[in-house]
């Protein structure tokens, strides 16, 4: 058929359309057209270009030839609460039950660089994830999980190199190599300034941080991805899909020029970098977007950096379900909504993936809630046929013109921010934030008018309380235990050893060396997660919002 009859055969259509809407009215104002046919598609649109093959430029279609035909994409569970020794224990459980790599969420005061004794902590221990004050409760945290054979990633990003520095120096007590050692460290700092707040000191001696870990990384732990930029928390802040993706590019961007300025190689640090997205609710749009990202990473890197290795213009993805729009009201819709959220990772052709468990809106899940999560991702993987075939979407005018209208938009917001000087410069000005929170808005307003329907709150409510059963709730004693456990740790530990490492970090910070190596001295003498920071406090600041940090 040509253009010219298919363009006069949807004409037709859409007059007999618009006549059954005047008798039967469409029932909402949906954002996307009736019907997708080639004409949305340009006339220049090239295979080669846009698509290519999996595992080849631009990875469209994904970044392994075989995608999930060779092995299946890593499946974790996000999972940390109270001590170091009941996490251990949950993730022993879900290794058990088929889990293949760990998610680590620490506590606020860890997520800060406080330990558990400080003022700062109190009421906060233990209960957003596990407390880790020192290389003690490391040690404890992976206790009979070999190293060499898991992948580890960690949510942590102001002290995120002093935590890497802990786990190394677990795994040389395994007698684990560095080299052996596989995961990620969130590490992304810029998006703690303009989505969730968990930041020390302010951006540029994070950013020194940021690319002290990429350059130790790529000479002593070629297999560790050195930041997972958080798309994800972005999001879940309030942003739109298009802006999760610019967003994140930006301060993707910021890093890699940090590294390039100190003398580093893109090509030899870049394949070090991995992300972390979200997978929402509009099935569609996220298969689109996970494309469309993929895409136009390759094409910064190549084109902007002149990445020349394979891995340095991939996008190597995680994904986490979207926990911002689970309800607490009929808490057993989530467990379709995070079905077809991780299907539409799987779809999309992510990495690695976690998926919310169903009663995250109520408290911390339970284990049965835990395994659940696991159960969808295996359920997925082996009976529904989404990772027999690599990009089974690839085609469908639908799909393909989200992908090119995502990537074009994305592409938009990042010029814009190029204008404006880049990441930071737009930090300082408030841009993203402000995008973000008008997006929040907007999105929050369309519930509230009914525009956005949300099944079990603003439709077919049945006004039933939230079950009181079979809730997960935090242990209070959980601060005076840990307090206690870091008291004995100093009792035994060698002062003189711990103020020399401490002392030699100070001077480190002052200079201009590598601080990994310093880290992991400090780490290998029980110092504590709040003493190392606060060295580094010492000389780098604090960051306070509103300051001038910059």
């Amino acid at each position: 058929m040509s253009k010219e009859t298919l363009k006069k055969g949807l004409e037709g259509y859409n007059a007999k359309y618009d006549k059954a809407v005047a008798k039967f009215p469409e029932r909402a104002a949906f954002k996307r057209q009736r019907v997708y046919t080639p004409l949305d598609i340009p006339e220049d649109w090239d295979y080669e270009t846009k698509l290519g093959f999996p595992g080849e430029y631009p990875f469209t279609r994904g970044v392994q030839p075989t995608m999930y035909r060779g092995r299946l994409w890593t499946m974790r569970a996000y999972a940390g609460f109270s001590t170091a020794e009941e996490s251990n224990k949950r993730y022993k459980l879900l290794l058990e039950k088929g889990q293949t790599g760990l998610s680590v969420a620490f506590d606020l005061p860890t997520q800060i660089g406080l330990d558990s004794d400080s003022q700062l902590s109190a009421g906060e221990v233990g209960k957003v994830g596990v407390a880790i004050d020192s290389l003690a409760d490391m040690e404890q945290l992976f206790d009979g999980i070999d190293l060499s054979k898991v992948s580890t990633s960690m949510t942590i990003n102001g002290p995120a190199a002093v935590l890497l520095a802990m786990y190394v120096a677990v795994a040389e007590k395994q007698g684990v190599k560095p080299e052996q050692l596989k995961g990620t460290i969130q590490n992304d700092v810029l998006k703690e300034y303009i989505a969730r707040g968990t930041y020390i000191f302010p951006p540029r001696p994070s950013m020194r941080l940021v690319t002290d870990t990429f350059a130790y990384c790529s000479k002593n732990i070629p297999h560790w991805n050195t930041i997972s930029v958080g798309a994800y928390h972005i999001r879940e802040a309030g942003s739109s899909e298009i802006q999760e993706v610019a967003f994140a590019f930006a301060c993707a961007i910021a890093y890699i020029d940090a590294a390039i300025k100190a003398g580093q190689k893109v090509d030899d640090f870049a394949p070090g970098i991995s992300w972390i997205f979200t997978a929402g609710l509009d099935f569609f749009f996220e298969i689109s977007k996970f494309r469309a990202a993929r895409r136009l990473w390759a094409r910064i890197m190549k084109e902007r950096y002149g990445a020349t290795v394979p891995k340095a213009q991939m996008l190597r993805v995680h994904v986490h379900t979207a926990g911002s729009v689970l309800t607490a009201q009929q808490p057993m819709n989530n467990v379709a909504r995070i079905t077809w959220q991780a299907m539409s990772a799987v779809l999309g052709g992510i990495q690695s993936m976690a998926c919310c468990a169903y009663d995250e809106a109520l408290a911390l899940p339970t284990e049965e809630s835990a395994t659940l999560a696991l159960r969808t991702q295996q359920l997925i993987a082996n009976e529904s046929g989404c990772a027999d075939t690599i990009d089974p979407m690839a085609g469908s005018y639908l799909v393909e013109k989200l992908t090119d209208d995502i990537e074009a938009q994305a592409y938009e917001y990042i010029k814009k921010i190029d204008e404006m000087g880049g990441a930071v410069a737009a930090i300082e000005k408030g841009y993203m934030q402000g995008e973000m929170a008008a997006h929040a808005y907007e999105y929050q307003r369309e519930i509230e008018t009914g525009k956005r329907v949300v099944v079990g709150v603003n439709k077919y409510a049945d006004n039933k309380k939230a079950p009181e059963g079979d809730v997960l709730t935090a242990d209070l004693t959980v601060a005076d235990r840990q307090i206690k456990k870091v008291n004995a740790m100093k009792a035994k530990r060698d002062q003189k050893a711990v103020d020399a490492a401490l002392a030699k970090l100070k001077v480190a910070c002052e200079g201009t060396e590598n601080l990994m190596p310093y880290l992991i001295e400090a780490a290998k003498t029980y110092a504590t997660l709040g003493e190392i920071c606060g060295v580094m406090r010492e000389v780098f600041g604090e960051y306070q919002q509103g300051g001038n940090n910059f």
